[in-house]
């Protein structure tokens, strides 16, 4: 967790002093999301007790989607520059590097490095993988890239379908917009309550048909508040995502097996405009579009035939024993 945090710290810095906003995007997107949205989970998972593992995992979600960007993002801009916009993260980051001196690694992870002469490399590590982790690699995979897909599309076009198509004001959409982003952080506790519950599985079943039935609604109605289940329902499937990610692998090969799931996910963000694009220039009116992103979250059902192993309430030693 160090490592990755140090390395956050000269990046904004270069991005702050930085005037090409390509750059910025390139460094910002590979270096700081790339790095710590893999392992931020890894951690809480590893020392939460086993009855609330689920709900403190969707606390660190929620967290992170506190909508503090939407509300002083523009503020900073247009008070300065584009730069300062992003380059405030910089001193965010010293103060995330200060609590960090509170932070211990997980006992966990100090007692699988005890015995061995040297830390796991990440080659080590993909050998080490068995045929059951490449299973729930697979799960994983599936229901991220999915996920990532059709979040892509709803967060991308959403503005382009209210204002272009349905003739809303920019002020309107807005206001649905900041809606939709203050539902994520009350889905993440919501999802946090529902995973140690009621269980993952079913979590992942009630997120993924009820974004199916909002997508579609969206499209065939045109109601603004099946926009706003969207961003509900699929914060749910994400709440899933991350802590599942986190507790399903054992602690030796956790973070390159999340590692290895969530770069196979981020070809979503290849293929989702791609395919929008192809959707858009088929249905320009955007309603089977709505209804065909939403399909994709059929997906994730279809993993369940895989049969994961419902985690709820389980050790990570039961977990690792069981699945």
């Amino acid at each position: 967790m160090l490592l990755v945090l140090v390395m956050g710290v000269p990046t904004i810095l270069i991005v702050f002093l930085s005037t090409d906003m390509f750059t910025f995007l390139l460094l910002y997107s590979i270096v700081i999301m790339g790095t710590t949205s893999n392992l931020w989970e890894v951690p809480v998972s590893e020392e939460a007790p086993a009855a609330k593992r689920g709900l403190y995992g969707s606390i660190a979600f929620l967290i992170g989607v506190i909508p503090l960007y939407a509300i002083l993002g523009n503020r900073i801009i247009y008070a300065t520059d584009w730069r300062w916009g992003y380059g405030v993260m910089f001193f965010m980051m010293l103060l995330v590097l200060g609590l960090l001196y509170f932070m211990k690694e997980p006992q966990r992870w100090v007692d699988s490095e005890k015995g061995r002469d040297k830390r796991l490399g990440i080659m080590e590590a993909l050998r080490k993988l068995k045929r059951e982790d490449f299973k729930y690699i697979a799960i994983a995979t599936v229901v991220y890239l999915a996920w990532t897909i059709s979040f892509k599309i709803a967060t991308t076009w959403g503005g382009v379908y209210f204002t272009t198509i349905q003739g809303m004001s920019p002020e309107d959409w807005t206001t649905l917009l900041t809606i939709a982003g203050l539902l994520l952080p009350f889905s993440a506790l919501i999802s946090g309550i529902l995973l140690d519950r009621v269980g993952r599985n079913i979590v992942l079943v009630v997120g993924s048909l009820g974004s199916v039935i909002c997508y579609a609604g969206l499209g065939l109605t045109a109601i603004s508040q099946f926009y706003w289940g969207c961003f509900f329902l699929m914060a749910m499937v994400l709440a899933w995502i991350y802590v599942y990610l986190a507790e399903i692998f054992p602690t030796e090969i956790r973070s390159t097996s999340i590692g290895v799931c969530v770069t196979g996910a981020r070809l979503g963000y290849v293929v989702g405009p791609l395919f929008a694009s192809a959707l858009l220039a088929m249905f320009p009116t955007m309603d089977m579009f709505w209804v065909i992103a939403g399909l994709l979250m059929i997906i994730p059902l279809l993993a369940l035939l895989g049969r994961p192993l419902e985690t709820k309430g389980k050790t990570l030693e039961e977990i690792e024993v069981q699945r």
